[in-house]
């Protein structure tokens, strides 16, 4: 099945680093689960709502540099936060970031550098960060949806 960005998650995309365009382009083509694009870049009063929310843990986000992104899943016209939808975006955001040469870090498995580099599923990247995080004492922060240049 073959999807495509809306016009809103296109112009989401104003601002972000071409690499990274070019990767959620790929993305959306060869995805198996639909997505939209709903942050890209970010001003500093935003990045200060998200951390004071709690949904962001850093002032110095790539958000603000534009080399950031947050996926949305979709089924049909709903959205959804369940978790294994994510990891089917991100086999597809690895798949397009290999293919376009782009080094790319997922938000469910902060410790793996470049996911493209990873041998295995995006699953067992994210229950990989988990099980460190756990072993260090240190809970988890699983941001399934963002994804960012190295």
């Amino acid at each position: 099945m073959s999807f495509q960005l809306s016009a809103r998650s296109l112009a989401t995309l104003d601002g972000v680093d071409d690499r990274l365009v070019r990767v959620v382009l790929q993305a959306i083509k060869e995805t198996k689960v639909d997505f939209g694009v709903i942050e890209g870049l970010r001003t500093m009063e935003r990045q200060r709502e998200l951390v004071a929310a709690g949904a962001s843990h850093t002032m110095t986000s790539k958000h603000l540099e534009g080399k950031a992104v947050d996926l949305m899943a979709y089924i049909g016209p709903r959205a959804s936060w369940e978790l294994n939808l994510y990891d089917d975006i991100a086999e597809a955001m690895r798949a397009a970031a290999i293919a376009q040469n782009v080094p790319l870090r997922w938000g469910a498995a902060w410790t793996i550098k470049d996911i493209g580099k990873w041998q295995g599923t995006m699953e067992s990247a994210m229950n990989a960060y988990i099980d460190e995080r756990r072993a260090e004492g240190q809970r988890p922060f699983i941001d399934a949806p963002h994804f960012e240049l190295l």
